[in-house]
């Protein structure tokens, strides 16, 4: 397993497809709504096997010390075999080459206990997606 960010076009379909499958497709919601306006601006890294995408994530910077993990998605059938973790530690290198301190994310709450497992720390309750998915605002000082 690369990983990376994607380089090709064809890789960053592939990218928002996973995306949009994993976090958007099952509440019916459409094509693009996996994208947010500030992508530009935001790290990616995707977790490659030749050249098929298992998993995705990015990284926000929000200030000088503080950055947010946003969009992380990993194929349904790959779920619990390391794919996340690996993304997760690539997030917070960059992060911390960055010179943050404190990585913040919106958890659904079905996945608070992957984050748990990587060391962050429920802060609060934050929103409820899509009337459904409860999110919780966790933290980790890097």
């Amino acid at each position: 397993m690369e990983i990376r960010t994607p380089n090709t076009q064809a890789e960053w379909d592939a990218y928002y497809q996973l995306r949009w499958e994993v976090l958007r497709k099952p509440w019916n919601q459409p094509v693009g709504s996996e994208k947010d306006a500030d992508e530009n601006s935001f790290y990616h890294v995707a977790a490659f096997e030749g050249e098929k995408i298992l998993g995705v994530g990015c990284l926000k910077m929000i200030n000088d010390q503080e950055a947010q993990i946003r969009f992380m998605a990993v194929a349904n059938s790959l779920q619990r075999k390391g794919v996340g973790v690996s993304l997760m530690n690539a997030l917070e290198v960059q992060a911390f080459s960055r010179r943050v301190t404190k990585v913040v994310l919106h958890a659904r709450e079905i996945a608070v206990p992957f984050y748990e497992y990587c060391g962050y720390t429920i802060i609060e309750k934050s929103y409820l997606l899509f009337d459904s998915i409860q999110h919780y605002l966790m933290t980790k000082e890097i």
